[in-house]
């Protein structure tokens, strides 16, 4: 009796043991990630399929486009249907959100999209309470628009200045506080929310439920960050070769509600650092 207990529990011991080995040597980002057209902008602004061509030969089927590229939305679908790749999410201008919000959610339903992303609120100076109090109503009222009448979900894409302090915390806090989640939901790049000196990792596990969508970027070594929501592109280095912790950013992710990862790199040497990036995002594990 006694011989049989210890060898079951040398078994149960062993068993266990092998368990913590396989899960240790678990894939952190398993998945393909999607693009953000801005990254190929000046490949998309001369030859928009050959670019598509492109990105599918690097496995990426999901995208967030930035621009139509002088091309009309059943335009860019026909060549995105053709390749296999959908588009997530659409970039616009903040005006064109407001303003054009009829034509924005035609063109973004077009496309396929779900989402329709702002990453750019105008100002002059540093970002006021004022400014994030005129850009709450506004968010509103355009996620309003999207929602009802489109079935679209309206979501905002840090940029920097944004951190101002206020309170106990800043005005990012304070717009996504003050939005509807009904409405609004954000966008977040990783980068310009380390750059202002935030924790974007932070904000993922204080908000979980209100982003939607990542950039995933990282800034070069040796640079220091402000509030001004302005680098030189150069600055942009490939993943896990600059200053940002993104293992403990993706495993804050990974508990909230991100939908959408996409690549964004403003590099000139985007080329390069892109299979660099997916590469490094394999390697990963837990």
């Amino acid at each position: 009796m006694r011989s049989r207990i210890l060898l079951f529990l040398t078994f149960l011991l062993s068993t266990t043991t092998h368990e913590l080995f396989a899960q240790k040597g678990k894939p952190l980002f398993p998945q393909t990630p999607g693009m953000v057209s801005y990254t190929y902008r000046a490949s998309f602004s001369k030859d928009p399929a050959a670019t598509l061509d492109t990105l599918k030969s690097l496995g990426i089927t999901d995208i967030e486009f930035s621009s139509l590229f002088r091309k009309t939305a059943a335009e860019l679908r026909q060549m995105l249907d053709e390749r296999g790749i959908k588009c997530s999410s659409f970039g616009v201008q903040y005006g064109d959100a407001l303003e054009k919000t009829q034509e924005v959610g035609q063109n973004a339903k077009t496309l396929g999209a779900k989402f329709v992303r702002v990453a750019w609120v105008p100002h002059k100076g540093p970002f006021t309470l004022e400014m994030a109090q005129k850009t709450v109503e506004d968010f509103n009222t355009i996620g309003k628009k999207l929602k009802d009448e489109f079935g679209l979900t309206f979501c905002y894409h840090n940029h920097g200045y944004e951190f101002e302090k206020y309170e106990d915390g800043t005005l990012m806090d304070y717009i996504i506080q003050k939005t509807d989640p009904k409405y609004v939901s954000f966008e977040l790049d990783v980068l310009w929310a380390f750059f202002p000196g935030g924790d974007p990792a932070g904000l993922l596990t204080k908000y979980p439920k209100r982003y939607k969508l990542m950039h995933m970027k990282d800034l070069r070594k040796g640079v220091e960050g402000n509030l001004s929501g302005g680098t030189p592109v150069t600055n942009d280095v490939a993943l896990g070769t600059g200053q940002l912790d993104i293992p403990a950013i993706l495993k804050a992710a990974k508990k909230s509600g991100i939908e959408h990862y996409y690549i964004e790199d403003e590099s000139p040497s985007y080329a390069t650092q892109v299979p660099q990036t997916m590469a490094y995002l394999k390697s990963l594990t837990y």
